[in-house]
């Protein structure tokens, strides 16, 4: 005789439904926490690589992070040329994102606040290396696609310090400039190393 179909009971439901509904507001809150954090931290490239305020990359990105860089330039000066209020502004967001995510995950955050401390850095060297993994295939794709784009040229003077070593090694292959995919892999390579000590700490 064939088994009869088991019909799935409400408790089986609800089973089901906490673990989906865990990972949407896991996802939620991984993508708008790193796309904050990935904006600080363009901030502070832009910074770094002296990028001109008057075009659509930097104006965007000031407007949506001057409201957290601001007051905490009133506390943290820079020094050394790096505006160490949008470094601690970027931290702060790793940290809120991993203690929200303990909380969604209910453990108790203040109990794993030392490994979360440290997580946060890892967090933010993360956001910082895949977000040059994005602009540079940004960059790769405008010089193919838009090279008169508006955003070519910002985009451009961001990574063309990065490139121009790679550049100086690796020649042209067949009048093809592969710096931007060396780069690329590099990054690659960077995130599964901090992926490693990330489990390490954890």
């Amino acid at each position: 005789m064939a088994e009869s179909v088991r019909l799935p009971t409400p408790y089986n439901r609800k089973t089901e439904i906490r673990p989906m509904f865990t990972e949407i507001i896991l996802f939620l809150l991984d993508t708008v926490f790193t796309l904050f954090g990935m904006a600080l931290l363009l901030r502070l490239w832009m910074q770094l690589s002296r990028l001109p305020s008057r075009n659509p990359v930097s104006q965007g990105v000031f407007q949506v992070t001057d409201w957290i860089v601001r007051p905490l330039r009133r506390i943290i000066p820079g020094l050394g040329g790096i505006d160490w209020a949008t470094v601690f502004a970027a931290y702060l967001t790793a940290v809120a994102f991993l203690l929200c995510r303990a909380l969604v995950l209910g453990a108790d955050p203040l109990g794993f606040l030392p490994v979360i401390l440290a997580l946060g850095v890892l967090s933010m060297l993360k956001w910082g290396i895949s977000m040059v993994m994005w602009v540079t295939l940004l960059m790769a794709v405008l010089s193919w696609v838009n090279p008169n784009s508006p955003l070519a040229a910002p985009i451009w003077h961001l990574t063309a310090p990065l490139l121009r070593p790679i550049q100086r090694v690796v020649p042209r292959l067949g009048g093809f400039d592969i710096s931007p995919l060396i780069l690329f892999v590099i990054a690659q390579i960077l995130l599964m190393v901090i992926a490693n000590v990330s489990r390490g700490v954890a």
